[in-house]
Formats: C-alpha cells, sequence, structure tokens
C-alpha cells in the first residue's frame, strides 16, 4: 500500500501545543503517511526538530505558494494547484485560513482533496473580543470543509456561535499524552544549567515565548512569592527579552532559568516544584497535561479549560486572569507548603492518568482522518 501524502498548513511551525500535536501525530502514523509542511510564518519552523528521524517530511519553503499575502482568486488557484499531489489537507489556527478558503471555493471544480481544520486558540489580537471579520471569513471559509476539530470545551462553544458551524461538523478531541513516561524521574541534564539549592522551590513552564502566554506576569509572581523561589522557563519566542528586563527591573535575574527551546518535556518538567501558567489565553494546554502526569502542583490563570483540566483539589489555585497578586498568592502559598504541593501531584497524576492518555487522542484522529479520506474516494469513484 502507498503511503498517504498529507498537507499540513500551518499558522506557524514553532513548537508549542498545536505543533506538538501534530508532530506526536506525525510520528504515530510512521511510515503509513509522508508530509509536507508549509507556515505561514515562513521562518517558525522550530517544531521540525521534534519529528522522528524516519519519518517522510518536506519543508518546501519558496518551492511552494505561500500562505500569507491578499487574498485573492489568483493566489487561490496556485495554492489548489499545489494541493492536488495530496490526499489529505489538514490546516491549523487562523493563518492557514487561506488555505480552507481555496478549497471551498475550488475544491469541486479542480477536484481538490478534503480538508480538516484545527483550531487551538487565539493570539494576542483576539484575547478580550473575537475579530468580528475573521468570524465572518471562518464561517464561510469552513463551509465545505470534511471537519473541524477542537480540544476544549470554549472553543466548541464558538464554533458554533460565532462561525455558525453545526455540531455533527465540530469534533472536541481532547489532547493526550503518554502519560507514564512523563510519571519517570526526571533528569536534571536535560534543563540546561539547572539550579536548585537547598530550601529553593522552582516554579517552571513551558510555552512559546508570545505575547499571550504574558510570561512577565509570571516573572512578578515569582517576585512576590519570596527570595526563595526560582522560575524555569523552557521556550523559544520573541518576547524572551521582555522576560529577561522584568527580571532584571524586579532583581530576580539571577533567580531565572531561560534555556531555550528543549526536547521531549518528559524528561525534565518533573524538575518542578511548581508549574505555572500566566496565559491571557489558552484552550487545552498539552503543556499542562505533561504537568500533571509528572505530578506538578498548578498555579494558572484561568482561561480557556484550565480549571476543568485539572483536579478537584487544585482548583481554588486556578486565579482570575488579570489578578496578579492572586496569582503570586497561589504560588507563594503552594511554595511554602511541601505536604500541599505532593497532596495536589499526586491528584493531578491521577487525573492525568484517567483522562488524558494519548492513545485515545491517536485512535480519534485515525478514524477521522481516515474516514474522510475514505468518502472522498467513494465520491470520486462514484
Amino acid at each position: 500500500m502507498s503511503k498517504v501524502r498529507i498537507l499540513h498548513l500551518h499558522s506557524s511551525f514553532d513548537l508549542g501545543g498545536k505543533e506538538a500535536r501534530a508532530v506526536k501525530l506525525m510520528n504515530h502514523f510512521g511510515d503509513q503517511a509522508s508530509h509536507v509542511i508549509l507556515s505561514a510564518v515562513p521562518d517558525a519552523l522550530g517544531a521540525r526538530d521534534a519529528i522522528d528521524k524516519g519519518i517522510a517530511v518536506e519543508f518546501p519553503g519558496d518551492a511552494a505558494p505561500p500562505l500569507y499575502g491578499k487574498p485573492g482568486i489568483g493566489r487561490y488557484r496556485k495554492l489548489a494547484k499545489y494541493m492536488k499531489r495530496f490526499h489529505l489537507v489538514l490546516s491549523y489556527n487562523w493563518g492557514s485560513m487561506d488555505g480552507v478558503m481555496t478549497r471551498t471555493l475550488l475544491g469541486d471544480s479542480m477536484g481538490l482533496p478534503p480538508l480538516i481544520h484545527h483550531e487551538d486558540g487565539f493570539n494576542e489580537d483576539e484575547i478580550e473580543k473575537l475579530n468580528w471579520k475573521r468570524n465572518w471569513f471562518r464561517a464561510v471559509a469552513l463551509q465545505r470543509s470534511a471537519g473541524l476539530v477542537v480540544p476544549s470545551r470554549t472553543l466548541e462553544k464558538i464554533a458554533q456561535t460565532a462561525w455558525h458551524q453545526n455540531r455533527d461538523h465540530i469534533h472536541r478531541f481532547p489532547n493526550g499524552i503518554d502519560v507514564l513516561r512523563y510519571a519517570k524521574k526526571a533528569q536534571r541534564g536535560a534543563f540546561p544549567e539547572f539550579v536548585k539549592r537547598d530550601g529553593e522551590i522552582v516554579v517552571g513552564t513551558i510555552a512559546g515565548l508570545r505575547a499571550v502566554k504574558n510570561l512577565p506576569r509570571l516573572v512578578r509572581a515569582v517576585a512576590a512569592a519570596g527570595p526563595h523561589v526560582r522560575l524555569a522557563i523552557a521556550g523559544e519566542g520573541p518576547e524572551k527579552g521582555a522576560i529577561i528586563a522584568e527580571a532584571e527591573r524586579l532583581g530576580i535575574a539571577d533567580r531565572l532559568m531561560l534555556p531555550g527551546f528543549l526536547r521531549d518535556p518528559s524528561r525534565f518538567v518533573g524538575l518542578f516544584d511548581i508549574f505555572a501558567l500566566s496565559s491571557d489565553s489558552e484552550q487545552f494546554p498539552i503543556s499542562l497535561i505533561e504537568a500533571m502526569a509528572a505530578g506538578c502542583a498548578v498555579a494558572a490563570t484561568d482561561v480557556g479549560d484550565i480549571r476543568s483540566m485539572v483536579s478537584t483539589e487544585n482548583r481554588r489555585f486556578i486565579t482570575a486572569k488579570d489578578d496578579d497578586n492572586a496569582l503570586a498568592g497561589a504560588i507563594a502559598e503552594l511554595a511554602g507548603n511541601d505536604g500541599l504541593r505532593s497532596e495536589l501531584g499526586k491528584a493531578n497524576y491521577a487525573m492525568a492518568l484517567a483522562e488524558y492518555g494519548e492513545g485515545e487522542m491517536f485512535a480519534r484522529y485515525r478514524q477521522l482522518y481516515g474516514t474522510v479520506m475514505r468518502r472522498a474516494d467513494f465520491a470520486r469513484q462514484n
């Protein structure tokens, strides 16, 4: 049997939640599929390093039509001609929406493969209020897609109300991980220059260093939590300078560990005494599931599905998004109570084991992708 050829249209391909999940699925499909990845931000390709060596994957760059540019039928025809090479097109987030519109406008006339769109959240420009023009564009573009996948209840509701998608068109697939892998003992060497002296507490997070993650807020919360608290942030992105500047302003630059992107969080997330998220917007963050599987207590802003994701016992440490003092207080309380952290860590691990295994996630995606391609084959033959 020949390999399934899949075209991935990404808003960007730096390693974040959606990219981590896409890479996991590519690795899971193994030699059954080959992949071509286009990014609307051409140089944002950091997640490529997480793809297994044996996976057939290409990054054509300028050899493929760009995902960015002024919408127009000329651009769409070029994209459509490129899409014809594949069995399935997978698009991700707003930055890929021109590809989705291409499939809706030209799919029938040019015999294009089916397209499944994935939405995982919003950037800082849509945190407080969704952009009505983007809502309209999504509503039109998604009309002829083969399905819309979202990870959270929040996005499921938005898809129905703001994008006018029928309930049977939406597939809510919670993110999943290999929970038992994260339960293994963490390795200090996996987090370069990791420092934790006697009596110190390490607050850690894994995030793309983007404005929507509001990591300067986490710097302020850690500074307020006490001189014995350190902060470790694994990730890369344009906000690195702002994070360092805030740490220097508050006099805690010597307590900040910022090693950049680190492959395989299962090797180091268990080093954190507390896992924290300070985001202005999230949906169903994979990094949170990873921390729970590693037995971490969690302090986070109350955005997306975060409150419902953590264990019942941990929910009082999920604080209002705009209350910086509450986040600092949550971190300070957890930092000062070893027994509480241990209790919450065990409860979070049990929750991850029961609800967030990757086996079910893989099965859901495999079934959806396979069903859509079989329907397309049947339609072509009849």
